[in-house]
């Protein structure tokens, strides 16, 4: 039959792909058109948009997210929207509209969009990051906190991977051999071990091949989710060739290998009454009687693999930000010597209102962490490295409720107490054991850092290490000193944590 396809004859490639394209496009100007009406309610100030690419080309430029949304916050205010493609957007730059989003209503905008990358890492929202708010998320929630807080049992446990994981660190940092040395990669390999260790049990030397894969793997999902793509704009893109997304799948794929067959490990080797570690915990809320029981495998395994995604990179990446600090301001490091103060280191709404706007149902809400902690009218010379800022006047920790390291309300992060301890245990090793210095000749750390999954700071080099001045008095080297049983904690430890309150809820499981 000229003129048209017979029954039976297969169509070409090409001709598959146009004419998806062309109906995913006549789909989206539909959704568009339905979304122009139903938003058209807002009142909040918008960028500029057109039909499909919506405001992306206002978002064009050198200026990272953070620091464009901030510039654009000065224009269209603390509260601005706009369409990241088809998609309607409300940015908050401002503590007072944070709080209301995160606290005061955060179980109304504690959901979760769908994106193509965020569904292939957590198998359809099985984790706790990108899991639409739902009873079987509060469930799978109270379970993962519940599992964290065996580590607290006395804090003893955790405390001990993490000195442990410490004294193998400065170990690594004396035998540099006197050469400069990139701290990124030997402090990426601490943490990692530590987060293997809490979740199954596996500590692993320098060169195991096995740390390099689960290094690698958690390294390339990383990168590719910090470029970001069209994908998670247009989903329909997925069906063309695409680099970054064939890499992610692959490291998935790697990550759930070596996941399943440790769960499969545990299951063989399961006691009930013997909690080894995170997987243990959870196959015991999967036993019991309770909500938990409705947890599957894969909430199993995505939650674990939760524990790499949002517990390496950013206790890495928080150290290398210490170290290039102190590089920028050696007399505080002096002071931490003399008087030891270490201070601590979107959602989607379903139709309410921020700041008395109106909000309609699908918008999702950006909070711009960055320009909270650096809002003049909250901070004092906000882009001043002052760390005294979190101490009051009688040299005891003060917390100001603007500042969010870990979020706030139903979404703030279920391990932010194991952070907390983590950070201060290997910071208190490295600064009580070593002098950091640069190279003869090198550049101070670029303090504007790169964006991504977090914001990081540029690449740089340290000098030869040497032993602080209290190391060298003290012959402290690589052997602790902290948290020995019936010894009392040190004056600067007590002030910082409040006589030992931090710790004592640490055993309890509650510390916030």
């Amino acid at each position: 039959m000229e003129g048209g396809w017979m029954a039976g004859e297969e169509i070409s490639g090409p001709v598959v792909w146009l004419l998806s394209a062309l109906a995913a496009l006549l789909i989206t100007l539909f959704v568009w058109r339905m979304l122009m009406g139903r938003l058209s309610s807002s009142s909040l100030p918008c960028l500029p948009y057109l039909p499909l690419v919506g405001s992306l080309l206002s978002l064009q430029g050198d200026l990272p997210p953070h620091l464009l949304f901030a510039s654009l916050g000065r224009k269209y205010g603390d509260l601005f929207a706009l369409y990241v493609g088809p998609h309607y957007t409300v940015v908050v730059n401002n503590f007072r509209h944070a709080r209301e989003v995160l606290l005061q209503r955060g179980k109304e905008f504690a959901g979760r969009p769908k994106m193509v990358t965020t569904e292939l890492l957590s198998r359809e929202g099985k984790d706790i990051a990108f899991a639409d708010y739902s009873p079987l998320w509060k469930s799978h929630r109270r379970l993962v906190h519940s599992s964290f807080a065996m580590f607290g049992e006395g804090t003893s446990k955790l405390q001990n991977i993490v000195c442990e994981e410490a004294t193998k660190l400065c170990s690594a940092l004396l035998a540099t051999a006197g050469q400069p040395l990139d701290p990124g990669p030997v402090l990426m390999r601490a943490v990692t071990n530590v987060v293997c260790t809490l979740v199954f049990s596996s500590t692993y030397q320098p060169h195991d091949p096995e740390l390099k894969v689960v290094m690698d793997y958690n390294d390339g999902i990383v990168q590719t989710i910090a470029r970001g793509g069209l994908v998670d704009i247009f989903p329909w893109l997925k069906i063309f060739p695409n680099k970054d997304l064939k890499r992610l799948k692959e490291c998935i794929r790697v990550r759930d290998d070596l996941l399943n067959r440790k769960l499969e490990e545990h299951k063989g080797s399961y006691r009930p009454e013997d909690t080894r570690d995170l997987l243990d915990a959870l196959l015991k809320g999967q036993h019991g009687s309770g909500d938990e029981a409705s947890i599957t495998d894969d909430h199993v395994l995505m939650t674990a693999a939760e524990a790499f995604g949002a517990g390496v990179e950013t206790t890495s990446t928080t150290l290398l930000w210490v170290l290039a600090f102190l590089l920028h301001h050696p007399e505080v490091f002096i002071d931490m010597e003399r008087v030891g103060y270490i201070p601590d280191g979107g959602d989607q709404a379903p139709g309410h209102s921020i700041g008395g706007n109106h909000i309609p149902k699908g918008t999702r809400v950006l909070i711009n962490m960055w320009s909270i902690h650096h809002d003049p009218q909250q901070w004092e010379e906000p882009e001043r490295f002052k760390p005294e800022r979190f101490l009051d006047s009688e040299g005891h920790r003060s917390s100001p409720p603007y500042f969010l390291p870990f979020g706030a309300g139903p979404r703030v992060c279920v391990g932010e107490s194991l952070a907390k301890l983590e950070l201060f245990l290997f910071v208190s090793w490295l600064l009580q054991r070593f002098t950091f210095t640069l190279p003869p000749g090198a550049s101070l750390p670029d303090l504007q850092g790169r964006f991504g999954v977090v914001l990081q700071p540029l690449r740089y080099t340290l000098a030869q290490l040497q032993l602080s001045a209290v190391a060298a008095r003290s012959r402290l080297q690589c052997h602790s000193v902290l948290f020995r049983p019936q010894r009392k904690k040190p004056v600067w430890l007590r002030r910082l944590y409040g006589d030992d309150s931090f710790l004592s809820k640490m055993r309890r499981g509650g510390a916030t």
